[in-house]
């Protein structure tokens, strides 16, 4: 008789316990699929505006550089509670979250690849003040759970700072967690 504390046969696993959580994972909607559905269309890859690289990969982590805020028409500029609104933050801090996610794709490939996005560091150009930068960063982090599903929840921190580069309204920096190979 085996004793109870000491590994014993090996034990399989159950067939149709594997089958349907594979079928469960397959329901799932990939962060591709995600960003296609929600009709997003991915930014044009920033130039690092330094001696500094977009991304940079160590084991299963990597590291986004920070971005500032920016769409079509250039820098999204300006200071939350002087002129700019939370919800101007908010759209603004959403592109930045766009724009590592297109860092994030040339990186790996695909976005798929993506196992979990494990911090957020989010800076809003605030008058004296404002207490409002956490509503602003919601921007990036509701974009990040609406592809990446509960893989996008992160921790994080929000933060108002007195000037940001190039006027720019909210700058973002992440880390991500790999899919292992």
């Amino acid at each position: 008789m085996a004793h109870p504390n000491l590994p014993g046969p090996v034990r399989r696993k159950n067939p149709a316990a594997t089958c349907y959580s594979q079928m469960q994972m397959a329901d799932r909607p990939s962060a591709e699929e995600n960003l296609a559905a929600l009709s997003l269309i991915l930014p044009p890859l920033p130039t690092p505006g330094g001696n500094y690289v977009p991304a940079k990969r160590l084991g299963e982590l990597v590291y986004l550089s920070g971005v500032i805020s920016a769409g079509p028409g250039g820098v999204i500029a300006g200071v939350a509670g002087a002129g700019a609104t939370i919800e101007d933050g908010y759209a603004a801090a959403r592109a930045c979250a766009l724009t590592h996610l297109s860092i994030l794709k040339r990186e790996l490939g695909s976005l798929d690849r993506v196992a979990e996005v494990v911090s957020v560091n989010g800076y809003v150009n605030a008058a004296p003040g404002f207490g409002d930068s956490p509503a602003i960063i919601n921007g990036a982090s509701d974009l990040l759970v609406q592809v990446f599903g509960d893989a996008g929840r992160h921790v994080r921190a929000a933060l108002g700072v007195s000037a940001l580069p190039r006027n720019a309204l909210v700058e973002i920096q992440m880390t991500v967690r790999v899919k292992e190979s």
